[in-house]
């Protein structure tokens, strides 16, 4: 069998399950198993495949056909231009959290600030941000042992050594901190609204990432709490929330004596990420 006839039958079993980008995710799965750029296979259509690359290919396949995310198939997903290790230990980068990543980085620009990240998963928030913010320094926090080994391995693959810490706690015993900026992408999505989420989604990343209670406000409150304890008077909360989520949150931020700096919104023009400065304690 060649290249063209194994891209194709991948193609067609991933459309019959219903897999949308079927043919670009044939192509990238194939990829992977001859260690080639995708390019390289599309030039080499003719290219004949061994037995050992085909099976290792179907497998792959037959794992995409459960609609298994191909980042965690690949174990890497880009982020901020950067690729980052992943598996189904952290919440896959999404695209629209870059758009909280660039604001931020546009209003500390040329400045060495300190960082909290609340949830940090595979660290690249607080990764991106300290690739951009020369001589800055940031914590990284998580409730899960597996997903700090992640960030602590992102860090090093991107040569962020000296100025990052990652703990393995909750961040509601986080004490006697004094910083410019808390950052987080804290679970939003409403519990009983689990269900409904894609398969990708549902079947395969952490429930510890995704369940925001009963509103789908429960973590984001406690981030607000915390942060107000933990940021300089004049520091900045950045927070990730989901659709039609802005006008409580704005609410108690304001209750909590913040100032809503920013609002941004997703490539849907949904407001994503609230910007907001604290006032005072």
């Amino acid at each position: 069998m060649n290249t063209l006839e194994l891209l194709n039958l991948g193609s067609e079993k991933l459309k019959l399950n219903n897999i949308t980008s079927h043919k670009l995710d044939s192509e990238i799965l194939l990829s992977k198993v001859l260690r080639k750029k995708r390019e390289f296979v599309l030039i080499n259509l003719n290219r004949k495949i061994s037995d050992n690359e085909e099976k290792k290919f179907n497998k792959l396949i037959n794992r995409r056909s459960l609609k298994e995310p191909i980042a965690y198939i690949l174990k890497k997903k880009e982020f901020w231009s950067k690729s980052f290790y992943v598996d189904k230990s952290t919440l896959i980068p999404r695209p629209e959290t870059e758009l909280m990543v660039e604001e931020i980085i546009k209003i500390y620009k040329d400045k060495s600030i300190s960082i909290v990240d609340i949830g940090t998963g595979c660290g690249c928030i607080l990764i991106s941000l300290l690739s951009e913010l020369k001589d800055s320094y940031g914590i990284g926090i998580d409730i899960s042992n597996k997903a700090i080994k992640i960030a602590k391995k992102n860090a090093l693959n991107h040569n962020i050594k000296g100025n990052i810490k990652f703990l393995t706690r909750s961040f509601t015993n986080l004490f006697n901190y004094n910083v410019d900026l808390v950052v987080s992408n804290p679970p939003y999505i409403v519990k009983k609204d689990i269900k409904n989420l894609d398969e990708c989604i549902k079947n395969f990343e952490p429930k510890i990432a995704l369940d925001g209670g009963k509103d789908g406000l429960d973590l984001i409150k406690k981030v607000i709490y915390k942060a107000r304890e933990i940021l300089k008077i004049k520091g900045i909360l950045a927070l990730e929330l989901g659709n039609e989520q802005i006008n409580k949150v704005s609410k108690i931020l304001i209750n909590n004596n913040f100032l809503i700096k920013h609002n941004i919104k997703d490539f849907g023009n949904n407001t994503r990420c609230v910007i907001s400065i604290l006032n005072s304690k």
